[in-house]
């Protein structure tokens, strides 16, 4: 079986991600591809869609959430993800049980004694007069039999037994919004597709391709660190003959769709600057195509790297003279974490490493590239989306 060694990985994964080279495709193809985009930072996918994207136009993102053709909701790990309408509707109910666990993970012991079910019915009761809440103002419209129960856990198993969106302006460009809610099926006009009732699972087994295609070559512990569904073997199973297996240098066995692309390890990568959270990095139990073990915990305390040659290099922050932050949603999970919103200011880098003078130089260009792009406020030809 082929050995694929880390730079190899990286390469695969950097032209999945298309960090390799900016696509050419409409944005909402671009996050459809991607498997969605993490986004409990309401700000952070616009960086991370033009890091990817040609002639990224923030607008086209603004009129995809306006238009309910994307929406925020917690789903992969239970973190809140910037996904299209059909994957929201088509991937949520394969999510429940997972979103439910996590919860009680956190909250067991005041969510004792509490039927689940009955909570989402009166959850779903609350929420079918189409009006956009706050957790705040869920949690106070219970019924008194519930007001016993922690607030915090009540609100936040609401978010997991309650399909439900965060309703816009939260997550436009540049505005700054609290997150209320409104129903999933309400917001979009159509119910969410329900599981079947066989073992076939082909939602199970849809999500195995469309990982592999954003994030392949991959092995299943990755695929689990990807959505948080531990109910997926029988899903791989199922394709296992439509893939081809290498190995990488752990011995790990890893998947991948037949077609998909995988470049000469010697490829050059330029130099991508990513958001808080950015699933290139999320996407994998195993990071090390990407980013070194030592710095392994930037990807989960919210911070924004710099890769260069591929790999997380550096860190940044837009430095604008006050801390412009909207904070993180609750209920987003272990990934949860604060950064300064995107906005007007300057680029600041700090390296991990020394960096050549060839890469420094890169760095700053792409840096003056991504803070025009931040504070460019020129009317747009808008592209198809």
């Amino acid at each position: 079986m082929t050995v694929l060694d880390d730079r190899a990985l990286n390469r695969a994964a950097l032209a999945r991600q298309f960090l390799l080279e900016r696509a050419d495709v409409p944005v909402l193809d671009a996050v459809a591809h991607l498997g969605g985009l993490q986004a409990q930072e309401p700000q952070e996918p616009f960086v991370g869609l033009w890091s990817r994207l040609r002639a990224f136009d923030p607008a086209v993102l603004n009129d995809l959430l306006t238009g309910r053709q994307v929406v925020r909701t917690p789903l992969m790990r239970r973190t809140v993800h910037l996904v299209t309408a059909a994957d929201a509707l088509a991937w949520r109910a394969r999510h429940d049980a997972m979103l439910r666990q996590r919860v009680l993970g956190v909250y067991r012991r005041e969510l004792d004694g509490v039927d689940l079910h009955e909570l989402a019915e009166a959850g779903r009761a609350l929420m079918s007069d189409g009006q956009l809440r706050t957790t705040a103002e869920l949690v106070q419209g219970l019924p008194e039999r519930w007001s016993p129960v922690a607030r915090r856990a009540l609100g936040e198993m609401l978010g997991a037994v309650v399909p439900m969106v965060q309703a816009p302006p939260r997550g436009l460009w540049r505005t700054k919004a609290g997150v209320r809610h409104v129903l999933l099926p309400a917001w979009l006009g159509r119910e969410i597709d329900p599981l079947p009732s066989d073992d076939a699972d082909p939602v199970g087994q849809k999500l195995v391709r469309r990982y592999l295609a954003a994030f392949g070559p991959a092995a299943s512990s990755d695929l689990r660190a990807w959505c948080g569904l531990a109910g997926l073997p029988a899903a791989v199973a199922a394709v296992r003959g439509e893939l081809v297996a290498f190995r990488d240098e752990r011995g790990r066995e890893l998947l991948d769709l037949p077609d998909a692309p995988r470049p000469d390890p010697d490829t050059p990568a330029p130099v991508r600057f990513l958001p808080a959270f950015d699933n290139a990095i999320l996407g994998y139990h195993d990071r090390g195509r990407i980013i070194d073990d030592a710095h392994r915990g930037l990807s989960v305390a919210g911070e924004r790297v710099v890769l260069v040659d591929g790999r997380v290099a550096a860190t940044w922050t837009v430095d604008t003279g006050t801390d412009a932050g909207t904070g993180t949603d609750a209920g987003t999970g272990t990934d949860a974490g604060t950064g300064t919103d995107a906005g007007t200011g300057t680029v600041v880098i700090t390296p991990l490493h020394d960096l050549p003078r060839p890469a420094r130089a890169e760095v700053a260009e792409e840096a003056e590239r991504l803070a025009a792009f931040l504070v460019d406020d020129r009317p747009r030809v808008k592209p198809a989306v």
